[in-house]
């Protein structure tokens, strides 16, 4: 068997698109070492393959980071082969709750430095030391208590679409400037109740072992991040103190979690929090999109955008070698730099 896709991401797509096959979109992760990374990517690949798996995951020496969906029928098949390998058993699945299956058409593992990129180069830096879980029911305790503090870890284009309520924003474009920022903003709180959350909790875990390496006293981290806490809030009938929609890194880029709409189109400044890739190759750029602005612009995120998308196909190809798209998000940064998409002034 390949050990790597081999067929155009084109095709892929468009067969997974045309499949009847019921697919559930699960994400887990885990800290733990393994000794060596591509032996075990090579493993994991041939039985992930097998069980029909696509997604994407990341291995590293401290452990194992993935997104991935899998035909609904072999899940008990899925789970029985993740329990087989010693640090997973039992470990908790994430299950999407706002799903089609059509999350992911290729299956990608890489080999990584680490499975989540956090800048730490001190070497008595211990991911055994974390702060402690709070289910959903224990969070929503929590943050009854006016001192609490909630931290969101993620990136500004996710916080935007969704977020708990009186969450701190943390204004940094990646997770490794955000762990030094977080701890400099709570210097002052350092015995206070600190709860830190994330997407589907690989983040916020390692954020709660830095605050704690920082010398902070009472962290917590939301067990499974927002995907979990939306799960359990749905099936335990609670109040739901997220609001918003949760941004998800997949083909659906985003779970909605309550019908509150708190963010604004990037074009025109209507409610909205539908994100979407601008269809111009060589831009991709990563912004908010009302359905009348699509409509206007064809789904793109300039006129110069949509003028390019009249151009034949080779000529679009031209303009788009050697280019380097960078981040190419539409964050909080870049906001301050460039006036709203679509504003000719």
């Amino acid at each position: 068997m390949a050990l790597h896709n081999r067929v155009s991401r084109k095709e892929l797509k468009e067969a997974l698109l045309n499949d009847p096959t019921p697919r559930t979109t699960i994400s887990f992760y885990c800290y733990f070492k393994i000794e060596d990374p591509a032996v075990f990517r090579n493993m994991l690949y041939r039985e992930l393959k097998q069980l029909g798996v696509l997604g994407r995951i990341y291995v590293a020496n401290e452990g194992i980071n993935a997104q991935i969906s899998a035909p609904s029928a072999n899940l008990e098949a899925l789970r029985a082969y993740l329990y087989t390998i010693e640090p997973l058993n039992g470990l908790r699945l994430n299950i999407a709750v706002d799903d089609d299956g059509k999350s992911f058409f290729v299956l990608d593992i890489k080999v990584r430095k680490k499975i989540v990129a956090d800048g730490i180069e001190d070497p008595s830096f211990d991911m055994a030391n974390k702060g402690k879980y709070v289910n959903a029911e224990q969070f929503n305790q929590l943050t009854e208590h006016p001192d609490t503090v909630v931290i969101d870890m993620r990136n500004y284009y996710e916080y935007e679409v969704g977020h708990f309520e009186n969450a701190i924003e943390i204004p940094s474009d990646t997770f490794r400037e955000q762990l030094p920022m977080a701890a400099d903003m709570m210097q002052e709180k350092k015995e206070t109740n600190i709860i830190m959350y994330c997407t589907g909790g690989i983040r916020c875990e390692k954020a709660s072992a830095y605050m704690l390496h920082q010398g902070f006293k009472n962290v917590f981290h939301l067990e499974g991040g927002i995907i979990n806490y939306a799960r359990q809030i749905k099936e335990k009938g609670l109040p739901s103190k997220f609001i918003g929609k949760n941004f998800v890194f997949d083909e659906r880029l985003g779970e909605r979690i309550t019908e509150d709409i708190i963010a604004h189109c990037h074009q025109c400044g209507k409610p909205a929090d539908t994100h979407t890739n601008c269809k111009n190759d060589g831009c991709h750029l990563l912004f908010i999109q009302c359905e009348e602005c699509a409509s206007a612009h064809e789904g793109c995120c300039s006129k110069e955008c949509q003028d390019t998308l009249l151009l034949p196909d080779e000529r679009r190809k031209a303009l788009r070698k050697g280019v380097d798209k960078g981040q190419h998000i539409f964050n909080k940064s870049r906001q301050r730099l460039r006036p709203r998409l679509g504003d000719e002034s």
